[in-house]
């Protein structure tokens, strides 16, 4: 493919900014109404383009995380309708006024919020991340250039085609969505570099993605999404709370980002809860990987494997878990401060000191008390979806929404002052 096709890509791109900065909250809040009922109308069509993609990932041997990730049924159809609405529903932060106040001088200084510009979306195998990045970028103004991966090619392109028809239709300015529809991979390495037209990267995905992302661009990248997430049961933990908690954590759906990799136990609660948290996860198919203490006590689960130090630390995206015992809540933040991906961690305790210790002490982008790791999510947190989930500090952190995808700028009012 010719090597000017990206560029021309985010020229368009550009030039779509200047329409999309033009649209009121009305009108963008229409093309995503408009939209999301098309995604319920035409739901059998999109079952049928991703059941190509399915067959061909079943072909070439994809795993079962990649295989869930890459399916989209009636459910994951709805919430991307659903998700759309939401967003249509979410007050506009474009020309928010953030701050103003008046110089000694008399001239006047505001802080508004206004969109990035161009992003860069590279993401693997989830089809419905095109409807969400699309409707987000929309919502706040920004154009965008998505880049799935070939797994999901055939999805991706009846989605992008989909909302373009729709949107263009009620309003959405042409080329404010843009899809790149060759899977050749120099068109990713020739994306994250074209700082020209594009002016954020966002990498959705596995590791081996985001590293290349990393070293290869000369845009500004967030990075998002790697999920070494863990929970840690406290010595005064309900039994009955930590079981219901790790269970959802692990099994609702393991190839999530927000599901767990690893428990934390108190040695001093670790008879207590081990023998029915063991059976719990056998019964849910969960793969157990136990460090030797913890192994010790259900040595006659047979089924129970040995951890080896390469799987704590590691994201499975799968239903293995594995599980060490620790000495203390100082024990467990000094662990997960070591091992997580800064993205989501959970302790199950009933004390209020260690609940604040951990709270504060672990360095991630949500920590939780008491409740599942799951809800690190843009739709459960009320943003219409997400656009990943931010696991570093500068600009954004946690899951990103519309506020994530705009910056800010000062607009300064005079009358003819100078500097003295």
């Amino acid at each position: 493919m010719e090597k000017n096709y990206i560029e021309e890509m985010g020229k368009r791109a550009k030039e779509a900014t200047k329409k999309l900065l033009l649209l009121d909250a009305k009108t963008k809040n229409n093309i995503l109404l408009a939209i999301a009922d098309e995604l319920i109308v035409r739901k059998e069509e999109i079952k049928k383009a991703n059941k190509v993609d399915l067959e061909k990932g079943k072909e070439v041997g994809l795993s079962f995380a990649l295989l869930d990730r890459l399916e989209l049924n009636d459910k994951r159809i709805e919430a991307m309708a659903q998700s759309l609405k939401e967003m249509a529903a979410f007050t506009d932060p474009i020309g928010e006024i953030i701050t103003g106040w008046r110089h000694k001088n008399g001239i006047s200084i505001e802080k508004k919020r206004v969109p990035l510009g161009v992003i860069g979306m590279i993401y693997e195998s989830r089809p419905n991340v095109t409807i969400d990045s699309a409707g987000l970028a929309l919502k706040s103004s920004n154009a965008i250039i998505l880049r799935g991966s070939a797994n999901a090619i055939n999805s991706n392109i009846y989605l992008n085609k989909l909302f373009n028809e729709v949107g263009i239709k009620y309003g959405l300015p042409e080329n404010s969505v843009q899809l790149i529809e060759s899977t050749d991979r120099d068109l990713a390495r020739q994306m994250i570099t074209l700082n020209k037209y594009i002016d954020v990267i966002i990498p959705r995905g596995g590791k081996g993605l985001k590293q290349f992302i990393i070293e290869n661009a000369t845009i500004p990248v967030i990075e998002t999404g790697a999920g070494v997430c863990h929970v840690y049961v406290d010595e005064s933990a309900k039994i009955e709370i930590a079981l219901k908690i790790i269970e959802n954590a692990k099994t609702q759906r393991p190839s999530t980002c927000n599901s767990i990799e690893t428990v934390l136990i108190h040695r001093n609660i670790a008879e207590k809860i081990l023998l029915s948290l063991t059976d719990t996860l056998l019964a849910k198919k969960v793969e157990l990987r136990y460090s030797e203490e913890a192994l010790k006590i259900v040595a006659d689960k047979k089924e129970v494997k040995l951890a080896t130090e390469e799987d704590f630390g590691a994201e499975y995206l799968d239903l293995i878990l594995s599980l060490k015992l620790v000495e203390n809540v100082d024990e467990a933040i000094e662990y997960i401060n070591s091992h997580s991906t800064q993205h989501s961690d959970s302790i199950i305790t009933e004390s209020i000191d260690n609940a604040e210790k951990f709270l504060n002490e672990v360095d991630s982008a949500a920590v939780y008390l008491n409740a599942s790791t799951r809800f690190s999510d843009g739709g459960e947190f009320g943003f219409g979806g997400e656009i990943g989930i931010s696991t570093q500090k500068l600009h954004a952190r946690g899951p990103m929404g519309i506020r994530e995808l705009t910056t800010t700028k000062y607009v300064v009012r005079g009358n003819g002052q100078v500097r003295e």
